[in-house]
């Protein structure tokens, strides 16, 4: 059997590794002439950053996360979480449940209140089945923590409107915080949320691409890049991949990139098919990536969710992650803001947006005022997070049923459509192997 992966991201060549070591003949057909798509990093200056947002090592599954350790080898570096909210000038412990206690007194007590009124009415049956993500939000959390943080900083990162959004995608990803948890932090007895992630680790050298490259070490020969496929097409039992220079042939092909990339490749496309692809959701990301002469504050990464706090959503500290990804004596800074083509963000130029989030990191002390920067650069990616709005799991629905119709497997992020982290793109990947054996 040949396989054809269209695609050399994570999932694309996290597959390639899986069929190789099943014994199967394959290729992977990458556009860009380096693999890595959304996990791609770059270095300049001595600085070594991620290009799609900041990535760490972490998860619950523990056959990913052994995958994932093994591969990197000794190339693997450990942190303790240390992770902040920056909201109304404080630095507030993360998740927000958590860090209840530092918050101004009437916003403590609004929060607090409003979670044990949810709590009375959860226990009573009077809450309804959430029509939408901000419902969900509401009733997990209560109204003070849903307007104090989640619904803004959600709004910020997903440039959307919460009530616009589907809540089908929460379940089994974020639990109501137990009670308990919740008086312990309004109080200010310590608590630990999202333990899975409170020891996360980062290749030493290589940025989050060198956790890729592991992965594909043993099939480099199998990757063709700069090899973006224009044209897909039945010829028997056999599938035909142009990609404007040459053909190959498969006998199966798995669709790793986006779908809005995929469906031009097809001829007779039905237009319903072509219309619920029109409509999936997604947003497109800038990486602003900052080294400066001295030290970092001793933080993994920040999440920013007022407006007045400039464009971006999250910070991170690449040079908090691994010595190896700054130059001795230095630090670094990335920022990330989610846009969408034709909104305000899109039209600001690099340098408006470098001076921007220059400017609000050194007004909430995150960079030192007067500090030497010695390397600066912004990156874009087009496709970046699944929106999941109310109208998806009908279009989602419509795409998939088609394309698996005429025989395209379709696996990882931006070909399932789905909101999957790294582990989630690896173990996608594994769900289809399993599929075949």
């Amino acid at each position: 059997m040949r396989w054809a992966i269209l695609g050399g991201g994570l999932t694309g060549v996290t597959l390639a590794r899986l069929l190789h070591e099943a014994g199967e003949e394959l290729m992977v057909l990458e556009k860009e002439e380096n693999i890595g798509g959304l996990c791609r990093s770059r270095t300049s200056d001595g600085f070594t950053f991620d290009l799609g947002g900041s990535h760490i090592i972490f998860s619950r599954d523990t056959a990913v996360l052994s995958f994932m350790n093994e591969v990197l080898r000794s190339n693997r570096a450990e942190r303790k979480r240390n992770t902040k909210i920056f909201y109304k000038g404080l630095m507030i412990n993360y998740p927000f449940e958590n860090g209840l206690f530092d918050l101004p007194k009437e916003d403590l007590f609004f929060c607090i209140n409003e979670y044990i009124k949810t709590i009375i009415a959860a226990e009573k049956g009077d809450i309804p089945e959430p029509a939408n993500f901000k419902d969900w939000i509401l009733a997990t959390f209560g109204r003070g923590i849903a307007e104090c943080y989640m619904v803004p900083y959600n709004e910020k990162i997903w440039n959307y409107p919460t009530d616009q959004m589907s809540a089908h995608w929460m379940e089994g990803r974020v639990p109501r915080p137990p009670v308990e948890d919740i008086i312990k932090s309004a109080i200010g007895i310590p608590t630990e949320g999202y333990t899975h992630q409170s020891v996360f680790s980062y290749p030493i050298e290589g940025g989050i691409e060198a956790l890729v490259r592991a992965i594909a070490d043993p099939v480099k020969s199998t990757i063709r890049t700069n090899s973006q496929v224009s044209s897909l097409r039945r010829r028997g039992d056999t599938w035909v991949i142009g990609d404007g220079r040459d053909e190959y042939t498969a006998d199966q092909v798995i669709s790793t990139i986006p779908l809005q990339h995929l469906l031009p490749c097809l001829t007779d496309l039905p237009p319903k098919v072509q219309q619920a692809c029109d409509a999936l959701k997604y947003n497109s990301l800038i990486s602003v990536c900052i080294g400066f002469a001295g030290s970092a504050p001793p933080l993994s990464w920040v999440y920013i969710p007022e407006a007045t706090n400039g464009y971006f959503n999250r910070i991170s500290f690449p040079s908090n992650y691994s010595d190896a990804v700054a130059p001795k004596g230095h630090a670094s800074i990335l920022a990330e803001i989610t846009y969408n083509e034709g909104d305000t963000i899109s039209s600001l130029s690099d340098q408006e947006i470098l001076a921007d989030t220059l400017a609000n990191l050194t007004r909430m002390g995150l960079i030192p005022e007067g500090v030497e920067i010695v390397h600066t650069s912004v990156a874009r990616s087009t496709f970046a997070y699944v929106v999941y709005d109310l109208d998806y799991l009908k279009n989602i629905r419509i795409v998939r049923s088609y394309l698996e119709g005429i025989g395209i497997h379709l696996v990882g992020r931006f070909s399932e459509f789905e909101y999957l982290n790294m582990d989630g793109c690896i173990r996608s990947a594994m769900k289809f192997m399993e599929r075949l054996s």
